[in-house]
């Protein structure tokens, strides 16, 4: 049985529940995970943010009707999108509803949830439901060459992430079927498509015979998965370079290493436990004399949360510690605060200094 065949039964099962409840006279129901970083655990051993097995229960009722009924036709949609082997992009999948009716979204933020909601109650990823996120999933260059097929012929293509020039390979929104060839010693991932295009522009991947990845802001689950992948299967380390701020350690780096209490379903498969933080640390801002923003009351707030609430930074005292110093500091600094020193210093001395102790970065 194919991989869209058994998402298919999934979800005709789920349904035959359903219809088997409301023909027996009785309230159908459908049971979620709990979706909240209240809900999730971290222990170091598993390498992400797992449930703790909190659920949610939808019983069909005269308030829940319309959420119950839109579940149902993101389901159906779901089906037919595995049967026809089509896609739908999120954006898509809400303009489709307005051909439901009285089950019709408002809104796209109301037909997300309700996707992550069918997501989540099968735990399989949305695009395995065929349904695909607008964002692509991120930027490749340096020495690494991925293998693809031709979607005509199925015949091996080759692509090599050295002969973009001033371009790069872009991550594909399925990564699953592909396979690597690589004599890289590492992975870098960039938080900026600034930082990258310099690295690209100035050929860092050959003097530092690594793999540059571009992760555009918080990376997408193919980023994600992508990296996990390729770390995984040709057994090369993960460092990660993001703004020396709280949005930056607290969101960007915390998805890519244990994922998000809202996937915690699906952290397992997108997320990178391997991964090392290489900076802007809150000690980079000292030790390179870095020019700063001020903290804004949403960096403090974020900062604070995280100390309390998140348990991939409870786990870890050197993050403690370190997001403790940012607010103590007060301030934030970006990865291209370093071109205060040369607009190439970050290329000619900080990342050699950084690299020459890799097991000195934060966990």
């Amino acid at each position: 049985m194919s991989a869209g065949t058994k998402v298919g039964k999934k979800i005709k099962d789920e349904a035959q529940r359903v219809k088997t409840s409301i023909l027996g006279g009785r309230k159908p129901s459908m049971k979620f995970p709990l979706r909240a970083l209240s809900n999730v655990k971290y222990q170091p051993t598993r390498g992400f943010l797992e449930l703790k097995g909190k659920k949610k229960e939808r019983t069909l009722t005269v308030n829940t009707v319309k959420t119950f009924a839109q579940t149902l036709r993101m389901m159906a949609l779901s089906k037919e999108l595995i049967d026809t082997d089509d896609i739908a992009t999120k954006r898509e999948a809400y303009y489709v509803s307005k051909n439901w009716e009285a089950a019709r979204f408002s809104e796209q933020p109301e037909s997300d949830a309700v996707m992550d909601d069918v997501e989540a109650l099968f735990a399989i990823n949305r695009e395995q439901l065929g349904f695909i996120p607008e964002e692509k999933g991120g930027d490749v260059a340096g020495k690494l060459v991925v293998v693809d097929k031709d979607r005509d012929t199925g015949k091996v293509l080759k692509i090599d992430c050295t002969k973009f020039g001033s371009g790069a390979y872009s991550i594909p929104i399925s990564v699953e079927e592909l396979n690597f060839e690589t004599s890289a010693k590492f992975i870098l991932v960039i938080e900026t498509a600034g930082m990258f295009q310099r690295l690209v522009k100035h050929n860092y991947w050959k003097q530092a015979n690594c793999i540059l990845v571009s992760m555009g802001g918080v990376p997408t689950r193919a980023c994600r998965r992508f990296i996990r992948r390729l770390s995984d299967e040709k057994k090369i380390p993960v460092y990660v370079f993001v703004d020396g701020d709280p949005y930056g350690i607290s969101n960007i780096y915390r998805t890519l290493k244990v994922g998000s209490g809202n996937a915690a379903h699906l952290n397992e498969f997108f997320c990178v436990p391997q991964a090392r933080f290489l900076g802007i640390t809150p000690q980079d801002i000292i030790t390179y004399k870095l020019p700063t923003h001020p903290l804004k009351d949403v960096d403090v707030k974020r900062a604070k949360d995280a100390m309390k609430n998140d348990p991939f930074i409870l786990h870890h005292k050197a993050w403690q510690d370190a997001l403790s110093q940012l607010v103590k500091m007060g301030v934030r600094a970006e990865q291209q605060a370093l071109a205060k020193h040369g607009l190439n210093y970050v290329i000619d001395t900080y990342l050699p200094e950084k690299l020459k102790n890799p097991s000195k970065f934060l966990p």
